[in-house]
């Protein structure tokens, strides 16, 4: 059902809270770093960003408190320039109170569930055609819960089912320990949990000067390492896994890297006969492994919207669910528990084995310079891998087997390796920056409906070129330049599987979707930014747009920055998303892992045949798999926003 518009719900007491708040933080800050040691630095500001979503109402109402500070010790035995670095920061997002309707313990609400075979074709939770075994009762409360992608598109007659959103203190069900099982107040003040995430940076950092030349830089602690020299895209820039849940893909990399424990060593060797500078950097992550961040069912943000169906699947499995259009491809069907969904994360225990390596090579040759690159890491990323045991809802024993093809799955984060470089060069002729960076990582594992196992791993080229020029437009701005920046990002699977196919003999009327792997085998997305400068430099109005070439999805972004004076800054923005959104995928209903309880159409030639064997027959819609197809850009569809931010500096 269609909500009414909520652009107007709410904004007045937003502002004013945001107000509330600001004023006497920042008084009281400011107060408070006049220390009268020279040798110490402490700055820092408090922030309110307060955003609207169409439709959706208050979607951020985020309060952030940040100090920065630097200790400088001097000397320290053979180490010269010793200084303590931290940076603290302490957040607040009151969309959980404010909007609790939306996202909060108040949340979702009872569901039905398309079964296109049978009329009418919406049925309750529960309503499906029922297995051998019975649901739980907990897999039968309906409420609190939404239909996977159903903010995104309307029944398809695909795969879908119910999605618990409240916080997982309010509503445990689909929550997975130690991934995506936040509490309220662990989304409320997302800083303050068991990996001490408030603190952004606290490293020791010192310099040993040699006599050969070469000056040698060590730094422990927990901190960001920056390889990258794009903006956006990650290519090299993945020592430190990314909270996507903040807001997307659209945050600066700043504010949404996780910062890890880490030691970085560094040889500055200078100049030598070949290149003008030349250093060497050695890293070790010796931090427990951590993911990146996707943002968990019921919260504003979620990248691919993959909290939405992490949880879902977990729900399905210890739970037992109705899955929409599931019997016979077109009945909507119920499970019960450990026969489908995602049954555990595979966190690594903390180890010497577990952590991770990289080193880099940087020079400078002429008006070159570069970077050679390698990292030993984990994928951020989570791989799900089927062909873990699990029930047969066709009988009535309960029994743990192996079935091929069957959407049940155990969650891993596989051990990649990654080799690149990068590059950048000022073309003084045409007065234009480029940039470049290239990797390719093996180890990566992809969904695959042409697997047994449902997944694949395969080798990816992963590249970024970049352009900055300065551009006058008299007529506009006759003092100032405009920054024009264009960047496109690349991707290629290398050991890409998909195949076209067809149902049409076996179920007129019911066309077939391609099945294998739903990422794309070779993809673009190229982002364009335009930014200028009025009453000097204090007023910044900017364009940034990013196009998805492969799933036809668009996003523009302009905002105005206005540095009020040396402290008051406000930002003012709007989030608008155009494109096809949702895209259709095989979802593995027709692949046949119960034999000869189901059946699976196998399609080579003219005459379609029933095998008993397990087979991706090709029946698909846009949940699950299609999410892949989309891009972030594409499951963002539904997330226009106007974004207002004020900071107070001090």
């Amino acid at each position: 059902m269609m909500k009414k518009n909520k652009w107007q719900i709410k904004p007045l007491a937003a502002f004013g809270l945001m107000g509330t708040l600001l004023m006497p933080i920042s008084q009281q800050a400011v107060a408070g770093i006049n220390t009268g040691d020279d040798t110490l630095e402490i700055s820092g500001f408090v922030e309110n960003a307060t955003y609207f979503r169409n439709k959706v109402g208050l979607s951020k109402f985020r309060n952030t408190l940040q100090f920065e500070g630097t200790k400088y010790l001097g000397n320290v035995g053979a180490f010269s320039e010793v200084s303590i670095n931290g940076t603290f920061r302490a957040t607040y997002d009151g969309v959980y109170d404010l909007n609790s309707d939306e996202f909060g313990d108040g949340a979702g609400g009872a569901i039905t569930l398309n079964s296109t075979a049978v009329l009418p074709s919406e049925v309750p939770l529960g309503g499906g055609v029922p297995l051998a075994a019975p649901i739980s009762t907990t897999g039968l409360n309906n409420t609190g819960l939404t239909v996977l992608g159903e903010h995104l598109h309307d029944a398809d007659g695909g795969v879908t089912f119910g999605v618990p959103v409240r916080p997982c203190d309010k509503d445990s069900r689909g929550c997975l320990s130690g991934y995506m099982d936040d509490s309220l107040n662990d989304l409320r003040y997302s800083d303050f949990n068991d990996r001490w995430d408030f603190i952004r940076e606290l490293y020791v950092n010192a310099v040993i000067d040699m006599d050969s030349g070469t000056t040698f830089n060590l730094s422990v602690g927990k901190k960001q390492e920056v390889w990258g020299r794009t903006d956006l895209f990650r290519v090299l820039d993945i020592l430190n896994p990314v909270d996507y849940s903040r807001q997307n893909i659209y945050d600066e990399l700043e504010d949404i890297r996780i910062p890890l424990w880490m030691a970085t060593a560094e040889w500055q060797f200078g100049a030598n006969n070949l290149l003008d500078d030349m250093n060497l950097q050695f890293v070790w992550i010796f931090d427990k492994f951590r993911p990146s961040k996707l943002g968990q069912s019921g919260t504003p943000y979620q990248i691919l919207d993959a909290g939405s169906l992490f949880r879902g699947l977990n729900n399905c499995w210890e739970n037992g669910c109705t899955v929409s259009n599931f019997a016979a491809g077109t009945i909507a069907t119920n499970f019960p528990a450990h026969v489908l969904g995602v049954r555990d994360v595979e966190l690594p225990d903390w180890s010497l084995d577990n952590s991770q390596f990289g080193v880099k090579f940087e020079g400078v040759y002429s008006d070159i310079g570069f970077s050679l690159n390698a990292f030993y890491t984990r994928s951020q990323l989570p791989s799900l891998r089927g062909g873990i045991p699990s029930d047969n809802p066709f009988t009535g024993p309960v029994e743990s087997d192996i079935y091929p093809y069957l959407i049940s799955f155990d969650m891993h984060f596989p051990r990649i390796v990654l080799v690149g470089g990068s590059l950048d060069y000022y073309a003084d002729p045409i007065k234009t920056a480029f940039r470049a960076e290239v990797a390719w990582t093996k180890g990566e594992e992809f969904a695959n409906t042409l697997k047994p196992r449902l997944f694949s791993e395969s080798e990816v080229v992963r590249w970024v070129i970049g352009a900055d020029h300065n551009l006058f437009i008299r007529s506009i701005n006759k003092n100032k330049a405009f920054l024009i920046s264009f960047q496109t990002f690349g991707q290629h699977l290398l050991d890409h599987q998909r195949e076209n196919t067809s149902l049409t003999d076996a179920l007129p009327g019911i066309p077939g979707q391609e099945r294998g792997m739903p990422d794309w085998k070779d993809n673009y997305i190229s982002t364009l930014l335009i930014k200028g400068w009025w009453m000097n430099d204090r007023l910044s109005p900017q364009v940034i747009q990013a196009y998805d070439w492969a799933a036809n999805a668009y996003v523009i972004s302009p905002s105005v920055d206005w540095l009020i004076n040396d402290n008051w800054r406000l930002q003012v923005a709007a989030n608008i998303k155009l494109g096809d959104g949702a895209r259709k995928f095989s979802d593995c209903r027709t692949c046949n892992p119960f034999a000869p309880f189901t059946v699976a159409t196998h399609i080579d030639g003219p005459d379609a045949d029933l095998l008993p064997d397990a087979y991706d027959a090709g029946l698909g819609g846009f949940e699950p798999l299609g999410r892949f197809r989309s891009g972030p850009i594409g499951m963002a569809q539904e997330e226009d926003e106007i974004q207002v931010t004020i900071r107070y500096r001090f």
